[in-house]
């Protein structure tokens, strides 16, 4: 199922899909958003429901977890493959444990072509998930997915 904002992924490949147990025609299914303020998280439910129904499910359940909150380590490689493809710096490196005020930064290498000459323009891109960068190689502006 592909997440409503960044249509390239799945919500597998981004690790929103935490779980799925299915018991006859009924299937359970846990999601936890990248932000818990997240604004698809209701499409991303919806969908999941519409999906199940189509399949032949006659109960469908989508629970939210919030609880351990979502990391950028939860990405599969594939999906970071695909960000990539899609214009979109993937998070670098795994999250770190927070340990003070302290923002460490991070080589931000440009989707299209490959520089790491980059700053953040912006702690906020498109979504609150991503922060926008500019490419100071090709002059282009891109989303950068924060590591969290």
């Amino acid at each position: 199922m592909p997440d409503p904002e960044v249509p390239v992924l799945t919500i597998e490949d981004l690790g929103v899909l935490r779980a799925v147990e299915v018991d006859g025609a009924e299937v359970r299914v846990d999601i936890t958003p990248t932000y818990s303020g997240c604004p698809a998280v209701d499409a991303i439910r919806d969908d999941v429901v519409l999906a199940l129904t189509a399949a032949g499910f006659a109960s469908v359940s989508v629970r939210l977890v919030l609880s351990p909150a979502w990391t950028t380590d939860w990405m599969s490689d594939e999906g970071k493959r695909k960000l990539r493809e899609y214009g979109i710096a993937p998070p670098s490196g795994r999250a770190a444990v927070p340990t003070g005020p302290i923002r460490l930064a991070l080589s931000v290498r440009c989707p299209r072509c490959d520089s790491l000459d980059t700053r953040e323009v912006s702690r906020f891109g498109s979504t609150s998930c991503k922060a926008l960068y500019e490419c100071r190689g090709c002059l282009e502006p891109f989303d950068h997915f924060k590591v969290h």
